[in-house]
């Protein structure tokens, strides 16, 4: 069938949107008609090159929900009018990382950006004259309906309104499992969170929820700070040097329990600045992506690592499990616990995707959510 989606033709390059063909779901696979979409910072670095993809044109958005249309074979339940929300990185159930309860490494996701099926080398979005483009995450939320394997979704109660259950699908998941997984927040922490967007948000929400004490939201422009209020954060501040200043003075000189650093385009200094915030066996958990191919060394003391036992601690996904943790974190949201609507700061049409991005970039939102309905 005939649908419209934004793509990138090309890296670097901007979002436009296009009429597409969407192939119609194989065995395991089913069609979605999208209700909303979240303005995730990682499409933008599809769309500045940051990180690269297997196919151009490619149609971006990873973090979606939506209304099943149809279903192939072997779907796992799911069938027509099901309310579903996308997780960007597939569960196939079975493989080590599944097995283990690390859904969010499952093996599938070593092909997330070739932008094929994982399992075979095609598209299931194509141009108007056939040339194949590639789904971000194998999902493209940025298409009105699109076409995708079940190991991507996830069956969410129909009461739960669509326009902010997509958020589950990466930036609350991100945000609150970075603090409470990655980084074990625990009652009576002090944590810092670097870099207020719809990543930071949702660490500040999940450090509060885990009872920290002391709750330090750091970035530059005053909007974000304010938000950070709103959502749990005790203080906010401009700076790592404040924000460093004001941890070790709530922990007589210790320092933070652990930093999380959420900016929207990481630095290898950004590490530096926040292994000094933190205390002894602290955590600096690292959830913020940049330029993938950057090879450039971490200013981190050797010695700040072995003899103060500091940690680095990767997050992806907030190491979390999609198939349990989208569903709690509704749970959480409808006893009134989590915080969703106050995420989306505008709504935004498909055709206004670029302009989303420069208001991301320009600091005046928290969370844009495309709205298709």
């Amino acid at each position: 069938m005939q649908t419209r989606g934004a793509i990138v033709r090309q890296a670097p390059g901007k979002y436009e949107v296009v009429d597409l063909n969407v192939d119609d779901p194989r065995d395991g696979e089913i069609q979605v008609k999208m209700v909303a979409s979240g303005l995730c910072h990682s499409d933008d670095h599809i769309a500045t090159g940051d990180i690269p993809v297997g196919v151009y044109p490619f149609a971006g958005g990873h973090e979606g929900a939506g209304v099943v249309t149809r279903a192939g074979l072997n779907t796992k339940g799911i069938k027509e009018g099901d309310h579903v929300v996308f997780s960007f990185l597939p569960s196939c159930g079975h493989c080590r990382w599944c097995s283990s309860g690390m859904q969010n490494l499952c093996d599938l996701g070593a092909g997330l950006l070739a932008g094929t099926r994982w399992e075979e080398p095609t598209t299931r979005l194509q141009m108007l004259d056939g040339t194949p483009v590639g789904q971000m995450c194998g999902i493209s939320t940025f298409v009105e309906t699109t076409t995708v394997s079940q190991d991507s979704c996830v069956k969410v109660p129909d009461d739960i309104p669509l326009e902010v259950a997509c958020l589950v699908g990466c930036g609350v998941g991100t945000g609150w499992g970075s603090a409470v997984n990655s980084g074990g927040v625990q009652p009576g922490h002090t944590t810092i969170v670097m870099g207020i967007g719809g990543i930071g948000i949702n660490a500040v929400q999940g450090a509060a929820h885990a009872g920290a004490s002391n709750i330090i939201a750091v970035d530059p422009v005053a909007f974000k700070r304010e938000q950070a209020q709103q959502f749990g954060a005790t203080h906010a501040v401009e700076t790592m040097e404040e924000a460093t200043e004001l941890a070790q003075g709530f922990t007589n000189g210790q320092g933070a329990d652990q930093t999380i650093i959420t900016v929207g385009v990481i630095k290898p200094e950004y590490v530096g600045q926040a292994m000094a915030s933190i205390r002894k066996a602290g955590t600096v958990v690292v959830t913020a992506l940049g330029d993938i191919a950057d090879t450039t060394p971490l200013p981190v003391s050797l010695a700040d690592v072995t003899l103060f036992q500091k940690r680095i601690q990767g997050s992806l996904f907030g190491a979390s499990n999609p198939n349990w943790d989208i569903l709690r974190q509704l749970d959480l949201y409808r006893s009134g616990v989590l915080k969703l609507d106050e995420l989306v700061t505008k709504n935004y049409s498909l055709d206004e995707v670029a302009q989303g991005y420069q208001d991301m970039h320009d600091g005046k939102i928290m969370r844009g959510v495309i709205k298709y309905t």
